[in-house]
């Protein structure tokens, strides 16, 4: 199908009456392509047409790809994916910039945000879940396109030991630790899967038990009876009507939540967990961006920060609200793997002491955390016992 012909069909299409979508774009198509002859071909110009006026344009197969996680646009003719072996460029192109931006514009208008030489760039999430992110120039040489794809599965702790994310042993150390109700905070890069990990971690909650999770995208996936998702919400084009985490956080504190989990840190709600687990909400978790455990302190000292905490009060915090950290590093091949395992001290000021790590493996932290399951009354497993 050649560019004109879709947009002499986009142009025809902008001029019919109320038929409703697909009577209009079977009409404009068969009047605009009376050269066409079968209707295979017919049918392929009106799902064009359909893909751009209401889908994702040529990015629709992409999208609808169950192996791809990201899409990224970085011009007409650079598009790439990731399969979850890392980027890859597709052979997908457009016909030119303006039609990449006239995508990023629709899909921000479909999730309420404007995207235009005032405001050119957008953080959103289409109705589907998918994370968009645009941003216009002359902030980028050329009209740059992020989309994620986020919810498609629930990835169990099956699956991650089948992908090699962890071992079945590490897998039944985890789930101790959430039988224990200790807290958990995952740490790692983008895409790296703290997510999809904290998803199949809270699957092993007991069934009687409600877990309240609070994110600012859908991305938490967990295969549990009793779930009660909360999304925050940024302001609509006149800008009001903003819900922070920090206060869904403080929302879910009245919602008698068994687990609180925050999808991911990245501001003042780190105070509001902090101060959920210290009053008797044990076996929360949530994730953060960090290299490592040892980076985690200082990542968090920044973010209390911006809730005008001092250093001081949030490590005095850390130490009695959280337990068990949990890194997750993506190697050169683009596997993702659980590196590191750490124990946040009980001692104010201390930094987080290491229980095991791929490399290396048991560290000085693992006699500490069996005790803590013994404590909980929960029996540590094979992997810490005989170690």
């Amino acid at each position: 199908m050649t560019g004109p012909l879709v947009e002499r069909v986009r142009q025809r299409l902008a001029g019919t009456g109320n038929l409703g979508l697909d009577a209009e774009l079977t009409a404009a198509a068969g009047r605009e392509s009376a050269y066409l002859l079968d209707a295979s071909a017919l049918s392929e110009l009106s799902g064009q047409v359909r893909a751009e006026l209401t889908g994702a344009g040529p990015l629709e197969p992409l999208l609808a790809d169950p192996a791809i996680t990201d899409v990224l646009v970085n011009g007409a003719d650079q598009v790439w994916l990731d399969r979850g072996r890392g980027l890859e460029r597709s052979p997908v192109r457009f016909e030119g910039d303006a039609e990449v931006r006239r995508l990023a514009t629709r899909l921000a208008a479909q999730a309420g945000r404007r995207l235009d030489d005032a405001m050119p760039f957008v953080d959103a999430v289409l109705a589907d879940g998918t994370r968009l992110h645009a941003i216009l120039p002359p902030l980028v040489q050329r009209p740059t396109l992020s989309l994620r794809i986020l919810g498609r599965r629930r990835l169990t702790i099956g699956n991650l030991i089948e992908f090699g994310a962890l071992t079945a042993g590490l897998a039944a150390l985890l789930a101790a630790v959430v039988r224990a109700r200790l807290s958990v905070l995952i740490s790692g890069g983008t895409g790296t899967g703290k997510t999809s990990l904290l998803g199949a971690m809270l699957a092993g909650v007991a069934a009687n038990e409600r877990i309240v999770t609070i994110e600012d995208a859908a991305e938490l996936c967990i295969e549990h009876p009793h779930v009660v998702a909360l999304l925050a919400r940024t302001a609509n084009v006149e800008r009001a009507g903003a819900v922070a985490l920090a206060e869904l956080v403080r929302q879910a504190l009245r919602m008698r939540a068994d687990r609180l989990v925050v999808g991911e840190f990245r501001g003042a709600e780190i105070v509001e967990l902090l101060a959920a687990l210290n009053t008797g909400h044990s076996g929360g978790a949530a994730t953060v961006h960090a290299n490592s455990v040892a980076d985690v302190p200082a990542r968090l000292v920044a973010l209390a920060a911006l809730a005008g905490m001092p250093a001081d009060t949030l490590s005095a915090q850390a130490a009695s609200a959280l337990d068990v950290l949990v890194h997750i590093r993506r190697d050169q091949a683009g596997t993702r793997r659980v590196d590191q395992l750490a124990l946040w001290p009980r001692q104010h000021g201390l930094s987080p002491q290491l229980i095991w790590t791929r490399a290396a493996g048991f560290g000085p932290a693992a006699d500490e955390l069996a005790a803590r399951l013994v404590l909980a009354g929960v029996e540590p497993p094979p992997m810490l016992a005989s170690r």
